[in-house]
């Protein structure tokens, strides 16, 4: 890319944010676009689970800053609708077209569906943006009856506690035979025993069964046998990558974008992909693509994609992160650090922390409430995953940490938000 070119990045989330940010840096003076299907600038859409349903923080307070000038051209509440990448357009309503001498792809996911769950309804809802959490607020207020959430992964963990938080009734519906129970079986055990001590119904190994609509309540007849009664129903089971405006695009779309280890997209001429839209071989692991579904890996990603794009294709360099991700449940913190979905097998390393291997090698590491351990066992995966030889690009600086060791170890006490 170079002075005078038009970037266009479709996706106006952190991942889009941060991409933005990076071309500024590296003093890309061309004409950027970001295309939002929201109304909303990017914010922290953490926050959406916790924060902002407890009433703790506003819709405008979740903004996120930007660390330099931007100076783009925000199109917001504007879905994309089609790529041409022959013609290197971005269609949209209208039959307006975009074009683009570079492409950062930055959609992101969106919510899975329940077959069978009454959608229509608006006492159903999914938990993503802030329009979501502003509507379940009003869903919540409507009646004093309990929450349900189908979902026992970490949104849903998020959603339980802030309902105890605000002193509503709520029961957690999963499949899985405990609460997180990808992350091993200790971290399960202490998830489980936090949500009962403050008293969250869990209904585990469970699926919904029947739904019985009223007037003032749901019923949902799970296949334990029992009938739980909720007010509102959130579904957290998941979610799937935002990729059907690729349709006929001739880019690979796979659950998600196919891409090269540079970020790079298979089968498209200087066009990017970023966050969890983006499936990639992380060659610090293998040469499998696969996509990560962190807040990091985006803010990662996307400044490192905007790297890679300005260099070009030949001269971009693999993109090689150390995967971590944290959340906060009640008063206590859960990292991550590695790849512990490739793990064959667990081990408790220590008290509080389990290790994830495959083929004897230590790939990913988890902690309850060990902060200053995780970064120890994120150092010795760092050393024991270490990054492949790449040939540095020529004339573009080496890419700094996004977060040094002490604003890691902040993050895993919650202060950072960005």
């Amino acid at each position: 890319m170079s002075d005078g070119d038009r970037i266009v990045i479709v996706g106006a989330g952190v991942g889009g944010l941060r991409a933005a940010e990076r071309l500024r840096e590296l003093g890309f003076d061309g004409e950027v676009i970001i295309v939002g299907d929201e109304r909303r600038k990017p914010y922290h859409r953490p926050m959406v689970s916790k924060q902002l349903i407890t009433g703790n923080v506003r819709p405008h307070d979740i903004e996120l800053k930007a660390y330099t000038d931007l100076d783009v051209h925000w199109r917001l509440g504007t879905r994309a609708t089609h790529l041409d990448t022959k013609q290197r357009v971005v269609h949209l309503p209208g039959k307006e077209e975009l074009w683009y001498d570079g492409l950062i792809i930055a959609t992101g996911v969106v919510p899975r569906h329940l077959p069978g769950s009454p959608r229509h309804d608006p006492r159903v809802r999914v938990l993503r943006t802030v329009e979501d959490a502003v509507s379940l607020r009003r869903a919540l207020m409507a009646s004093t009856k309990p929450a349900v959430v189908i979902g026992s992964g970490l949104i849903g963990c998020e959603f339980a506690a802030s309902m105890r938080t605000l002193g509503r009734d709520v029961t957690l519906v999963g499949h899985a035979k405990a609460p997180l129970y990808r992350f091993g079986p200790h971290v399960a055990e202490a998830v489980t025993e936090t949500h009962r001590k403050h008293r969250a119904a869990l209904a585990m190994n469970s699926e919904v069964r029947h739904w019985i609509s009223t007037k003032e309540a749901f019923g949902l007849h799970l296949t334990n046998n029992k009938l739980v009664v909720a007010s509102c129903v959130v579904l957290a089971i998941g979610s799937v990558p935002a990729t059907d405006w690729l349709r006929g695009s001739g880019l690979i779309v796979d659950d998600g974008v196919l891409c090269e280890p540079t970020l790079f997209a298979e089968n498209g001429e200087d066009i990017v992909c970023v966050g969890d839209v983006a499936k990639w071989p992380n060659l610090r692991f293998d040469e499998v693509p696969r996509r990560v579904e962190h807040w990091l890996n985006a803010v990662e990603s996307g400044r490192a994609a905007a790297e890679n794009l300005m260099a070009g294709r030949a001269l971009a360099r693999p993109f090689t992160p150390m995967p971590r991700a944290w959340s906060s449940i009640y008063e206590h913190r859960l990292q991550m650090a590695g790849m512990p979905a490739l793990g064959e097998d667990t081990v408790q390393l220590e008290d509080g922390v389990t290790g994830f291997v495959k083929g004897g090698q230590l790939i990913g590491a988890c902690t309850w409430d060990k902060p200053r351990t995780m970064l120890k066992w994120t150092e010795e995966l760092e050393r024991t995953l270490p990054v492949p030889e790449y040939t540095p690009v020529a004339g573009i600086p080496e890419q700094e940490a996004v977060f040094s060791d002490e604003e890691w170890m902040a993050v895993g006490a919650g202060g950072l938000t960005t």
